[in-house]
């Protein structure tokens, strides 16, 4: 049986893992729809190619965080090609854990760089 990792053994996640998650929070997508959320997420800074993608969403799947969804809109309205993926339980925790490790190194940065004349 395949051990689940807690959370903070998958901590830091990478930009492209984080930047997935969010894509998929409250929703189900495709590839091309996970890249084109990406992009808007991060004002076009990230682009994510397909390698990067789907290299990824393969290693997100074996960590637990996502999953292939075997739910597809109406076939007359969609390519059957296309694989859609969710988060599971463990990737809302860690994208929520992630925000929060994220928030905090802000927190300490704003601290440390107001006043000073960087």
């Amino acid at each position: 049986m395949k051990k689940i990792p807690a959370v903070d053994e998958l901590l830091p996640l990478t930009q492209p893992v984080f930047h997935i998650l969010l894509a998929l929070v409250g929703e189900e997508r495709h590839g091309y729809g996970i890249m084109q959320d990406v992009a808007e997420q991060t004002g076009g800074a990230l682009q994510l190619g397909p390698g990067t993608l789907y290299g990824c969403l393969k290693r997100m799947v074996a960590a637990g965080l996502v999953e292939e969804s075997e739910e597809r809109p109406d076939p007359a309205l969609d390519d059957e090609r296309r694989r859609y993926y969710r988060m599971t339980a463990l990737g809302q925790r860690a994208v929520r854990a992630e925000a929060q490790r994220l928030a905090g190194a802000v927190t300490v940065a704003m601290s440390r760089l107001a006043g000073d004349n960087v």
